[in-house]
């Protein structure tokens, strides 16, 4: 593990490819929050930002074979096979429980229960604004559920998957148990009522920099990049083999929210996954939560039916 920007390595090649791979990811921001600011009416929908988080996504897929970060996290027909199927329950299991069970339903039941009156203010502020409060309060909220996974064990046994990744890249993010996918999605912004193209220009801030976190791309972004926005760097220590730096940087798009908590960990790792780097198979990340639920229930019983040995 490497920590501290001045000893990360920097894109080798002539100009062109280090000025693309320097300013790349701020390019694109302020693209996407320009497109979605000045959009017509009939593209600023969900559909459109679907369209686009795809073929973002098959672009940067591409992107890690001109300039991967790791030749050790290169993707193999295997890795992009199994990574599929991960992306696959997402857009199914985990969204159709989430229409059930997710913050939408859980926000609508409370304002319900206590007849609170919405923020109708909330809209009179500048859009800009608004979509940064969105994104904020959404990353706020996934950066307590994040550290709590990692620090409350019923959580951490959900969570846990996750960290057998052993590489990096565009679909990473979607590996693990659809218990802890569906728990990191929770959010609190619906509490409040914003302007729908709000929403769109939040998301975009997401898909302009969250999407970054599995990649395996050498970018050298400006320093205030990584000083204000979670970076691929930020994230492969979080999932280093490293006890304790794996205990840093769990924000999503805000790596300052790790700064004012004192968990933000500058730097980068290669060495990726949990006891020694061994992959988990998608049996064992669909039973992992229950089967060690139940073994730390059974061993806690076990001990506490021990006979007492009497001092000698």
């Amino acid at each position: 593990m490497t920590i501290g920007w001045e000893n990360l390595p920097k894109v080798e090649g002539g100009p062109f490819k280090r000025a693309f791979f320097r300013w790349f990811q701020p390019v694109m921001l302020v693209a996407l929050i320009a497109f979605w600011y000045y959009a017509p009416n009939d593209w600023a929908v969900a559909s459109t930002a679907i369209t686009l988080g795809i073929g973002f996504k098959i672009f940067l897929l591409g992107l890690e074979w001109v300039n991967p970060r790791f030749k050790s996290w290169q993707l193999t027909w295997k890795e992009f096979a199994v990574d599929l199927f991960y992306v696959g329950m997402g857009y199914t299991i985990v969204r159709t429980l989430s229409s059930y069970v997710g913050d939408d339903v859980i926000i609508g039941a409370v304002q319900s229960a206590f007849a609170w009156e919405k923020f109708a203010w909330f809209m009179t502020m500048p859009l800009l604004l608004q979509a940064f409060l969105i994104s904020f309060m959404f990353d706020f909220g996934q950066y307590w559920m994040h550290r709590g996974m990692h620090n409350w064990y019923p959580l951490w046994l959900t969570h846990a998957p996750h960290h057998y990744i052993t590489q990096l890249n565009i679909n990473k993010g979607a590996v693990g148990n659809p218990i802890e996918l569906f728990l990191i999605g929770l959010g609190v912004g619906g509490f409040f009522d914003f302007l729908p193209r709000a929403f769109l220009l939040a998301g975009s801030l997401g898909l302009a920099v969250s999407i970054y976190q599995h990649i395996n791309v050498r970018f050298d972004p400006p320093n205030w990049w990584r000083t204000i926005f979670n970076t691929t760097e930020h994230h492969s220590v979080h999932h280093s083999q490293d006890y304790e730096a794996s205990r840093s940087n769990y924000s999503a798009t805000w790596i300052f929210i790790d700064r004012m908590f004192g968990t933000a960990v500058d730097g980068e790792a290669e060495a990726l996954g949990m006891e020694g780097g061994r992959s988990m198979s998608i049996k064992e990340t669909m039973h992992f939560p229950f089967t060690e639920g139940w073994k730390s229930i059974k061993e806690r019983f076990q001990r506490r039916n021990l006979p007492a040995v009497p001092a000698e």
